[in-house]
């Protein structure tokens, strides 16, 4: 199976396309990101959650962070062009749209999102359903999202490292 073609890079691009979550994006993608290549922060999958994570800061008018991450998301594409991550993607089109979205946040113009162009069709056409059963969220939602999650597994995850953490330290004394 093409990488492509996993279940999480579906949905990221049934979100990013859809209704533009991007931070669904990023809960998706890095989950397969930690799957498939954990720790490897120039990964393409990065670039794909950085880019969402520009496109969710700005929509957030977090200009100064929108940019930092969407520079990031630039340079991880750069270095990874030939990844089998973009073959189904249009990648100059991608690359010109992160550009003109930083452009556009430097002239302080508003938020403005753009869709991935897909170039395989049994795959867009998988993304296109998708589209269609996403269920209807309102912006309101989508902008303050970070702030409206149970976090509470996220919580507890952090709780156990760092029990494990002191576990180390202690016995280090």
């Amino acid at each position: 199976m093409h990488p492509l073609f996993h279940p999480l890079f579906i949905d990221y691009c049934t979100y990013f396309n859809g209704n533009q979550d991007y931070f669904e994006c990023h809960e998706v993608l890095e989950e397969y990101w930690k799957e498939i290549a954990p720790g490897k922060k120039n990964h393409p999958l990065v670039g794909y959650v950085q880019l969402a994570t520009g496109m969710y800061h700005w929509r957030r008018n977090n200009t100064i962070g929108a940019m930092k991450i969407l520079k990031k998301a630039m340079n991880n594409f750069s270095i990874n062009q030939s990844s089998p991550f973009f073959d189904f993607i249009e990648f100059d089109e991608l690359c010109k749209n992160c550009e003109m979205s930083m452009e556009a946040i430097k002239n302080g113009e508003s938020f403005k999102p753009f869709s991935l162009t897909l170039t395989h069709a049994k795959f867009a056409s998988i993304v296109d359903r998708k589209i269609e059963e996403l269920p209807n969220v309102s912006k309101e939602f989508l902008l303050h999202k970070h702030m409206l999650r149970d976090r509470t597994d996220i919580l507890e995850a952090r709780n156990n490292k760092l029990g494990l953490s002191q576990k180390h330290s202690n016995k280090e004394d």
